[in-house]
């Protein structure tokens, strides 16, 4: 089986509850995109879908939200670009090595407000742990063996993380309670 992610692999480093941020780089050898977050991250989590970045091997990306006004480019920016300037999160990505560095949610979205980061690319140690494992099957959909997707779950639940095909219930019920006020389905006290 593939790496499921270093994380998983090398041990999830401990978070640190007066943790205020640092400082996330691409993988460039030289002139790295540097991008500061001034606060812990919030939804840490391992994600199988298609769209967001992993490192080389891995099945899943680690990935977090955090409020776009802590996040901060300083340095290199303009070796960013946005991989799919169609999707709902525009993902920023170094030009040179590919790796994203955060994305953005320019619509009328749930989660609009929020940038989606990877703490992986920062040295510094004390970022929220991830919290569970989402959109699993999807790595099936890109070719993963579904007779080993099991072995997958077993795995995160032997680290202490729940499995879902989607989001964790609190960030699925924050979807559709957005939907549901967009809608006006419920009352204005959501």
């Amino acid at each position: 089986m593939s790496s499921i992610h270093p994380y998983i692999e090398n041990g999830i480093p401990k978070s640190d509850p007066n943790f205020s941020g640092g400082t996330i780089r691409c993988r460039c050898p030289s002139n790295k995109v540097e991008v500061k977050l001034g606060s812990n991250v919030l939804h840490n989590h391992f994600c199988g879908c298609s769209k967001c970045w992993k490192p080389s091997g891995a099945l899943f990306s680690l990935v977090a939200v955090i409020p776009v006004d802590k996040v901060t480019v300083t340095a290199n920016g303009n070796k960013l670009h946005i991989i799919d300037s169609s999707a709902v999160i525009q993902r920023n990505a170094c030009k040179e090595c590919g790796v994203h560095l955060f994305g953005r949610i320019e619509q009328d979205h749930a989660f609009k407000g929020l940038d989606f980061v990877h703490v992986e690319l920062s040295d510094e140690k004390g970022w929220q742990e991830p919290q569970f494992a989402g959109f699993v099957s999807s790595i099936i959909e890109q070719g993963f063996d579904p007779s080993k997707i099991d072995g997958v779950r077993n795995k995160f639940k032997q680290v202490g993380l729940e499995t879902y095909d989607c989001l964790n219930p609190v960030l699925m019920d924050a979807l559709a309670a957005f939907t549901a006020k967009k809608n006006a389905k419920v009352s204005a006290k959501l």
